[in-house]
């Protein structure tokens, strides 16, 4: 049974963080005497950043005001699915979270993206992102329903893959602030990644303090900078979608069988609960440990039997059955570590590796600067 439309969404955590390491640097020491004078004499040549020429007279080195990155970003991540519901053909609506648990949940992206930025004032950058990705998301569930003394148990188990293409847009602000080559910068982003699939764009939010150094070489406009920081990324929770039913199911012949084996084991456990709760007397029945039990294990079959049957009928008319679904979604670890590395080959060209672990989240992003001044 192949489920990957309905969980499509799990793979929108398509995070785009890549500022290339420049600041504005107050230059400090008596060993850069001769090159702080120059900076306060010689005549600040762009428009941008505001205050860029007072900037400069005050013995701060400025980079140039605008630049252009491409980068490629890998990223996989786990992500925690809840509060799952379907609905068929625009029907009714059948809330399965008590019936359908997730075991894990997997979302892997290559992505490459185009980076504009510009120094609004020597320590803000703005930027925009415009990204192409291809998100891959790995789906475990299984179908879970109670027995008369309440224990649940596993009837069903699936697993499903979705390949997928997505665009993203978005902007980013990225305060800096640098002192003799040792830099502190909170860069932060907020995207939207559209999937034909669903009934919106999915928005994403991160937020990656870094803290670094930058160490000359003996070429003036060459250095390496090392840093480390963190990663937090928060997407929207709520997923609301359609998807065609044969994107589901394929041609739907194992789904039918899967979905006739799920309704006889539901029959059966509804039989085994009702001959439980006859079988007690009035007394018993009226206990309300008894009573709950009864009225769970009730809620969740119903729940489970009526959308098997559902989704039974609208496997007859399959090329034109839609299925409506609404999941809530989050990252199981907000926060990562990360570590990076760029090479500064002159003022107008960089090139940066980067690489972010710890939790349930890896990545990976490299990419290449050109800058220049307005």
């Amino acid at each position: 049974m192949k489920l990957s439309g309905i969980f499509l969404s799990c793979l929108l955590l398509l995070s785009f963080q890549a500022l290339a390491q420049v600041y504005t640097n107050k230059v400090v020491g008596k060993k850069n005497a001769e090159l702080i004078d120059s900076l306060k004499s010689a005549e600040y040549p762009y428009a941008l950043p505001i205050l860029g020429k007072k900037a400069a007279a005050a013995g701060y080195h400025l980079p140039y005001s605008a630049g252009i990155s491409v980068n490629y970003l890998w990223q996989k991540s786990d992500i925690v699915i809840e509060n799952l519901q379907l609905g068929f053909n625009n029907g009714p609506v059948y809330d399965l979270d008590e019936v359908v648990r997730f075991k894990g949940a997997t979302s892997e992206a290559a992505v490459i993206s185009i980076r504009p930025d510009v120094w609004i004032l020597p320590f803000l950058n703005v930027y925009g992102i415009f990204g192409v990705s291809e998100p891959t998301t790995t789906v475990e569930f299984g179908v879970w329903v109670p027995d008369t003394s309440n224990t649940w148990n596993e009837i069903a188990a699936y697993s499903t893959k979705a390949d997928l293409s997505a665009t993203t847009v978005g902007f980013g602000i990225t305060p800096t602030m640098g002192v003799g080559g040792g830099w502190l910068a909170l860069d932060m982003n907020f995207a939207w990644t559209d999937v034909s699939s669903l009934e919106k764009p999915v928005f994403t939010y991160v937020f990656g303090p870094r803290m670094g150094k930058s160490f000359k070489f003996k070429k003036p406009e060459q250095n390496i900078a090392i840093w480390v920081g963190g990663f937090r990324v928060k997407f929207t929770s709520d997923t609301k979608g359609s998807i065609a039913l044969s994107e589901v199911v394929g041609d739907g012949g194992d789904a039918g069988a899967r979905i006739d084996a799920g309704q006889q084991k539901v029959a059966e456990t509804q039989a085994q609960v009702d001959t439980w709760w006859e079988s007690l007397t009035p007394a018993q029945q009226n206990n309300p440990v008894n009573k709950s039990k009864y009225e769970t294990a009730n809620r969740a079959l119903d729940a489970a039997g009526n959308a098997l049957n559902t989704a039974e009928g609208a496997l007859s008319t399959i090329a034109s059955s839609t299925v409506q679904y609404s999941i809530d979604k989050r990252v199981k670890d907000m926060w990562n570590f990360i570590v990076g590395t760029q090479f500064q080959i002159n003022k107008h060209w960089m090139l940066r590796a980067e690489y972010g672990f710890l939790g349930s989240r890896d990545q990976f992003l490299t990419g290449i600067q050109y800058r220049f001044g307005l």
